[in-house]
Order: C-alpha cells, then structure tokens, then sequence
C-alpha cells in the first residue's frame, strides 16, 4: 500500500496522535510515512536476518502501552511473519495492517521462480535468499548477501560486476530510519538492519534474463568472489 493509503486506513480505525506504530526500517518508507501522515508514531523494529521481514521477536520486544499497530511488509516478494506477528498483535490488542494481495503474472512468478532456483544452485560466495519451508518467494528482487565487510565490500563488488556489463542494484540503498523524515525520532539499536543495507544486493532475473545471460551472471559472480 501506498503511504496515503496506509494513513488512510489507519485513521479509519482510530489510530492516530499519541499512538505508536511498529513498521520496518529495511524496506520502502510507505509504513512509517503512512503513520506519519496519520499523526501517529512510527516505531522501528529490526528485521529477520535470514528473511529480511520483520523479526517477530523485535517487534514483541518493541511493544509499549503506547503501540496500536504494526505494518508488515512483503519484502522483494518474500511474506512478511503474519502468523507470528497476528500471534503477538492479538496477545496486546493491536491492529495489524497487512498489505493487500496483489495481482500478479502467473506465468512471471513461475518463471522468476526458476530462475531463483537456477542461481540458488549456481552460486557460490555470496548468500543466496533464504526460504522458509513452506513460504513462497515471488521474487520480486533476487537479492544476496555479500560476505565481506559490509558496504565497501558490497559497493566494491556491485563495480566490478557493472565493470563486467552485470546490472546488480544496492537493495535498500539507506534504511528507512536514517532518512531525513525519520531521523529525529529516537531510534533504538537496528543491527541486523544496519549490516542488510550494508551487504545486500539485488542480482536481475527479470523478464529479460533468459538461460545464457543467468549462465554467465554466475559465472560472473563466482569469479568475483575469489577477486573482491
């Protein structure tokens, strides 16, 4: 959803000034701007360091008498804990704001979902997405993790493969809670949100990356990881 959207619909079930609403720092900026817009709070909670979502154990340990909502986000195609988080917005009484289903290529899904799997099995030195078994990654962004220390490394590395004609994109190029916007609330330690946007990297498999170009993009990737 968009941040007016969100605003709007936190506003029609009486959220607003003086109440708190946990949303992600790593991720798009529409749910805190949304609870901004409402008059709320937002309140930034660390993310899952395999899935990159929301920790449901960060978000419990967010919780004040303060706290109304939380927003989850789907991220780059991965599902947000809903379950877990539905466990903990019950336990306290609070609205949890899911994004509404999207409508989606069917046939895109199956294919990127391919492709995810084709560089799952293919790639060597970097982290490729984690999946939880049973969850069902769309893939909206096929984004690893580069070992190494952090952005140096992972700026270093996006160079080189953009040297080698490989068009990667930084994830999440600053998180949400150290833009302008959000920069004076009092923000608590994020480190698994800190060291993602640090060493992330989102690989293209979309519509356009057909079996030779996923070949050599391993290849690619392999041999910079014994270089960078």
């Amino acid at each position: 959803m968009t941040a007016t959207a969100l605003g709007a619909t936190l506003t029609r079930i009486g959220i607003g000034p003086g109440d708190q609403v946990i949303v992600p720092s790593y991720g798009p900026s529409a749910p805190a701007d949304g609870a901004r817009l409402a008059g709320a709070t937002p309140v930034f909670a660390d993310i899952d360091p395999r899935t990159l979502c929301l920790s449901a154990d960060a978000v419990a340990a967010a919780v004040t008498a303060g706290t109304a909502a939380v927003i989850p986000v789907n991220l780059f195609g991965y599902p947000a804990p809903v379950e877990s988080l539905g466990r903990i917005a019950r336990q306290h009484g609070l609205a949890l704001i899911e994004e509404a289903p999207l409508e989606e290529d069917l046939g895109e899904t199956a294919r990127r979902r391919a492709r995810a799997r084709f560089l799952d099995s293919a790639l060597t030195g970097v982290i490729v997405p984690y999946v939880e078994p049973g969850a069902y990654h769309r893939y909206h962004r096929y984004t690893v993790r580069i070992p190494g220390n952090g952005r140096p490394d992972r700026d270093a590395y996006a160079r080189a493969l953009a040297a080698r004609g490989v068009r990667a994109e930084i994830a999440v190029p600053t998180p949400v809670h150290r833009l302008p916007a959000h920069r004076a609330i009092g923000i608590p330690g994020l480190p698994q949100t800190e060291l993602a946007a640090a060493d992330t990297l989102s690989l293209p498999i979309d519509s356009f990356t057909g079996e030779r170009e996923l070949t050599r993009l391993a290849a690619v990737c392999n041999q910079l990881g014994r270089l960078v």
